[in-house]
């Protein structure tokens, strides 16, 4: 599902990245542990085509996306791949509901398949109670269910996350973890978190560990 070969990246003197080779398969929950400035969330990037390697190949779902012009990578990156932050990144102004349904509109789909999928998601994240609310008004815990439903929005086949749990107390940080992985049961998407929490990295179907820049366990 996920293919990246010999990937490398450097910001001026300073390499990120050193070749790194790693797979994943369609619907695997994968999680990337390591120190900070290891290339944990470079290597994401990367791989959510937020950033492009300076060599190596990126391949999503059979699709070179390094190759891809601008255009045509936003265009893929807005269908095939959702994104969960730390902090959220919810838009202020919009509520709950209009927040998840943004992708959506962005995408191009009619609006009523789009506010018709987005009530489902927000049910299904048992936020239905919270939709008119804006992100001001939820908890750090309810803010980061609606940043989930607003990276399925689009039925990607791939889900990103950093450190999704990391500004979340303990009770809300067990609920996220266990959420990934129904997520995964129940929709089937393929997901690589990047984590600190050792806790949920040993939820993984399968935990990578970096070190300066490369994949060593």
């Amino acid at each position: 599902m996920i293919r990246a070969e010999s990937i490398r990246k450097s910001f001026g003197a300073l390499e990120v990245l050193k070749g790194v080779d790693l797979s994943v398969d369609r619907g695997e929950v994968v999680s990337v542990v390591g120190a900070s400035g290891a290339g944990k969330t470079t290597l994401l990037q990367i791989i959510g085509t937020l950033a492009r390697p300076d060599s190596g190949r990126v391949t999503i779902d059979g699709i070179v996306i390094d190759r891809l012009e601008d255009n045509a990578l936003s265009r893929f990156r807005n269908k095939h791949i959702g994104f969960v932050f730390q902090f959220h990144h919810l838009l202020p102004e919009f509520t709950a509901f209009e927040n998840v349904c943004l992708p959506g509109y962005i995408s191009g789909r009619p609006r009523r398949e789009v506010e018709g999928r987005a009530a489902e998601l927000v049910g299904l994240l048992g936020m239905s109670h919270r939709a008119s609310h804006k992100p001001a008004e939820l908890s750090g815990g309810e803010q980061q269910r609606i940043a989930i439903a607003r990276a399925l929005i689009n039925s990607p086949a791939v889900i990103l996350a950093d450190e999704p749990s990391g500004n979340l107390d303990s009770h809300n940080r067990q609920e996220l973890h266990n959420l990934f992985f129904d997520l995964r049961n129940e929709l089937g998407q393929t997901i690589i978190i990047v984590t600190h929490d050792e806790r949920l990295a040993a939820m993984a179907d399968r935990k990578i560990v970096m070190s300066d820049g490369m994949i060593v366990e």
